[in-house]
Order: structure tokens, then sequence, then C-alpha cells
């Protein structure tokens, strides 16, 4: 039994979230457990981190050796953890160079810093417009939010950082009148809008995002925060779109649970990154990247990147049944694990969420009207089913209201 409660949370915590009614106290796979002892079926697989599930005992294991070696002795030192993450990421990807960070809004503000600072050393100060698109999300730093083209999360947070522009995702056009080879230094986006409403870009949107930027001799940034890892059935989504960036944010997944953020760059921007212009005091942290190193070895082997292919039809396939009985969902859309169902009625989607809950099924939101749902990218066959089949108890209840 916890010897803590959900009212001690609004005691001694900033009310900066709205967790549920309980306080979770331990995980196994894709299920958890409240301090009531009530098993939860795991949609969310915290916010699409938890790509290997709670607790997986490869992971606990690395942990608990690297835990018993060296845990921290900052960036005056290397270590062997960061170093062989580091490797395996330059050797899957199209990136030369890695920095790892704490997060992926640091991972992002690092982007964002490097190609400024690439701009500037190469073309002068009048280059460094970076424009972004509507709905994005890219971190909760005041450049990230800024460049992240929501003004609820801007709000009453100013001044902002300046020169900062947007465009409408998708509209290849819209971004054509704004990209300048003078002024624009970047353009950042994410493959599929996760926040926003789970809005994959259109293959030949992406693909012209990129030839603008070549024209205008402004570099791609992708942040695959959410869709990095595994999460699409890829390593990244920019395989699946077949576009590579010229620098890439990645976190979330890459430490299957532990806080960890990683930028990625080709040799030609990465260069201007010298000693000193940039830094964090826990980056490269040897638990950290152990883990990661972990969460690389069993999620970057093609069997199993088929295997989230094949669940994610699984997952479809089950929206569609509950739409045929429902009637409820405009739209099912996503690439891999990374789906949202988009409501017909968004007024419902806090009461299906909600009553998703009480069934014993913890499902996302996204945007106003969409569910989200990343699980474990190991989630059980069983336990896809078992967390439909409450979800048709929670539409039940909601539709017979």
């Amino acid at each position: 039994m916890s010897n803590v409660t959900r009212a001690d949370f609004d005691k001694y915590l900033m009310g900066v979230y709205c967790p549920a009614p309980f306080v979770a106290v331990k995980g196994s796979g894709s299920r958890f457990w409240d301090d009531a002892g009530r098993e939860y079926v795991d949609f969310g697989g915290g916010i699409a981190v938890n790509v290997m599930g709670h607790c997986n005992p490869e992971i606990v294991s690395a942990l608990d050796e690297q835990a018993h070696k060296l845990w921290h002795i900052s960036n005056y030192m290397c270590t062997e953890p960061a170093i062989t993450l580091a490797k395996h990421l330059v050797e899957s990807t199209f990136a030369d160079k890695v920095f790892f960070a704490n997060s992926g809004g640091e991972a992002n503000e690092a982007a964002l810093k490097l190609a400024r600072r690439y701009a500037f050393e190469k073309y002068g100060k009048e280059k460094s417009q970076i424009i972004s698109f509507y709905n994005s999300f890219h971190g909760r730093t005041l450049f990230d939010v800024t460049v992240g083209g929501q003004a609820k999360y801007c709000e009453g947070f100013g001044p902002l950082p300046s020169d900062i522009i947007h465009a409408e995702f998708n509209n290849l056009e819209q971004l054509k009148s704004l990209i300048s080879k003078e002024r624009t230094c970047a353009v950042i986006m994410e493959p599929i809008q996760g926040e926003g409403g789970i809005l994959p870009a259109d293959p030949e949107f992406i693909k012209g995002v990129r030839q603008l930027c070549d024209e205008n001799d402004a570099l791609l940034i992708f942040d695959e925060v959410q869709t990095g890892f595994g999460r699409t059935g890829y390593l990244y989504a920019y395989q699946y779109y077949q576009v590579e960036p010229d620098i890439m944010s990645s976190a979330k997944g890459l430490g299957a649970g532990i806080a960890i953020g990683a930028m990625l760059a080709k040799d030609k921007v990465a260069s201007v990154f010298k000693p000193g212009l940039h830094g964090t005091t826990f980056g490269s942290n040897p638990l950290a990247t152990a883990v990661g190193c972990k969460s690389f070895e069993l999620v970057n082997r093609p069997g199993f990147l088929k295997e989230v292919t094949e669940k994610a039809d699984l997952f479809r396939q089950h929206y569609e049944k509950l739409n045929a009985k429902y009637d409820c969902f405009k739209e099912v859309r996503g690439v891999g694990l990374m789906i949202g169902a988009e409501l017909k009625d968004e007024s419902l989607l806090k009461k299906i969420t909600s009553e998703c809950l009480n069934q014993g099924l913890f499902v996302l939101t996204a945007g106003h009207s969409v569910i989200r749902t990343v699980p474990a990218l190991n989630i059980t066959v069983d336990d896809i089913n078992e967390g439909f089949a409450r979800m048709d108890k929670a539409l039940a209840v909601v539709f017979s209201c």
C-alpha cells in the first residue's frame, strides 16, 4: 500500500499537470497498477516513451549493471556507454555527429541553436529566420514553445524569441511564399505532428520542404522526439518518408523510460559547435546512455520493427470494428504505433478517455478531438485485444448516456 495519496500531489506539487485520480505504483509490460491494486492496460506508453513496456527485464539489467560501475562523471570525461550509443546512432542514420541532452525539449533547443549558429558563420547574422508549422509541438523551453506555433503555450511568457514565423502544415505553396534565401536559416517540422492531432506529413509535402530548403540554403530540422526510435515501424520516420534532414532531434523511446535526448547532425553543420558554445550538465550521463544502448539493441532489429507494423494493423482493425459499432470516428490515422482516432464529436473526448480509465484502459489525447494510442512497441496481441475490449465497454457507457 502506498504511503502517499492523490491528494498529496495537489498539496505538494505545482499544478502544471492534471493527473489521473489515483497514484500509479508499479508496472509490468503493457499493464500497470494503482495504489488500490487495480490493473490498467497501458495504450499511452509513457507518452510514446516506454518502447519496451514497464520494467522490461533487459532494460532493468542494463541499468543495474551500469549503476554498479559509474553514475555520473560530467562531460569533462568521456564514457563508454555514451560513445557506444553515439556510434549506434551515427551508423544507423544520416548523421555524422551526436549531442546528448536530457530531454526532447533540450534536444530541439540545441538543434535550433545549431541551425542559427551555422547560418551566422556561413552566411551572416541576417540569415536567422526559423520557419515552423502551426499546431506543432517542440518542447517547453521559451525557444521551443515559440517555434511550436501554439499560442496557448506562449501566452503570458513574453517577450518571446524573435524571427520565427509559421506556415500551415502540408501546405507547400504557403511555405514557398514565406521561405527566403536571404533570411531563412532553417525549417523545423515533425514528420508526423503529435500533439497537433497525429497528422502525418504528405509524402510530396515533405519532399517539397526538403527541396525548398536546398534551393534557399536553409537547413531542414526533423523533430523526431515522438516519431523516432521504432515508433513508425522504422528506426526514424525520415526513413519511412525517404527524406533526410540536416539536423534531427530524438528522445522519448531512446531511453525506454530513462530521461535522455539527442540531437543528431551532418558533419557540415555539427562542425560549427565548438567547445563552450553549447553544453549540458547531465547529457551523456552513463546511466541514461547505457539504457539507451540496450533500448537501441532491442528496437533496431528488422524482425522487431516488422512486428510494430503488424501490431499497428491490428490496432486499426479494432478501431474499424468500434467505428462500425458506434459510428464515432471521423478518421483513424498515423504511421506504425503512432495512431490517432479523430472523433466526430470532439465534445466527447474527455468523457471517452475518462470512461476508458474507469474501465481499466489508459489512452492519451491529441489536439481537441483525437484519441492518441502510442503503446509500448512490444505490446502483446493479448494486451491489444484486452485494451480494445475495455474501450468497447467505455464507448458503450458513453453512447448509452
